[in-house]
C-alpha cells in the first residue's frame, strides 16, 4: 500500500488484518488452493480492496511474509555476538514451532517445487532473512579466531530447527537454542 495510505490508522488496521488472514489462509489451504476470496472473508476486507493493493496471491503472500518477518524479528542491536546468536536461534525456533508460520512452511516448500515464481520469492526471502544470522555467526567466529564458514554453520543451525518441524513429531524446543549453538559451533572448532 502506498505511503500516504499507510498514514491512515484504519487503512493500516485493514492492511494488517489482510496480511494475517493471508498467512492463516496459506497455512490452512496451501498455496495451490490459496484464494483471495477466502482471505477477504477471513479479514473482513472487501476482495476488490485486496486486489487494488495486491494484484494476486504471490504479491499478497510475499507482503505477508515480509511484514511478519519485520514485526517479529528479534532485537539484535545489543549484547555479545553469542547472546545475539542465541536470540536469533530462539526466535527462529519459536517462529517455526508456532502459528501462523509453522503451518505455512510445508505449504511454501511444496508449492515452490511447482511454481517457479514462488520458488524465486522463497529463495529471495530466505536469503534475506538469514543475513543477520550469518553476520552474527561471523562475529562469533571472529572472536574465536575460527576460519569456519558462517554460511554453512547457519545452514546447520537452521537445518536442525526445520528438520525437527518437518520431519519429527515435535518442533525444536527454543529453550535448547544454547545447546544447539554449542553443538554446531563446537563441531566447527573440531575440524
Amino acid at each position: 500500500m502506498s505511503g500516504l495510505q499507510a498514514l491512515d490508522p484504519r487503512i493500516e488496521r485493514s492492511r494488517q488484518r489482510v496480511l494475517e488472514a493471508a498467512l492463516a489462509e496459506l497455512g490452512a489451504a496451501g498455496y495451490g488452493a490459496f484464494a483471495i476470496e477466502r482471505v477477504a472473508a477471513r479479514s473482513g476486507v472487501a476482495k476488490s480492496t485486496i486486489y487494488r493493493h495486491w494484484p494476486g496471491k504471490l504479491p499478497l503472500v510475499a507482503d505477508a511474509f515480509g511484514a511478519f518477518h519485520r514485526q517479529q524479528a528479534p532485537d539484535i542491536s545489543s549484547g555479545t555476538p553469542r547472546e545475539r546468536l542465541a536470540r536469533i536461534v530462539r526466535h527462529v525456533a519459536e517462529t517455526v514451532a508456532g502459528p501462523p508460520f509453522s503451518a505455512c512452511i510445508p505449504a511454501l516448500i511444496e508449492a515452490a517445487e511447482r511454481d517457479p515464481q514462488l520458488r524465486a520469492f522463497h529463495l529471495r526471502f530466505q536469503a534475506e532473512a538469514r543475513r543477520p544470522l550469518v553476520a552474527v555467526i561471523g562475529e562469533v567466529l571472529a572472536e574465536a579466531n575460527s576460519t569456519a564458514d558462517a554460511d554453512q554453520l547457519a545452514s546447520a543451525l537452521l537445518g536442525a530447527i526445520f528438520y525437527a518441524r518437518l520431519m519429527t513429531a515435535a518442533p525444536f524446543d527454543p529453550a535448547r537454542a544454547d545447546d544447539l549453538i554449542s553443538a554446531v559451533l563446537g563441531a566447527s572448532r573440531a575440524e
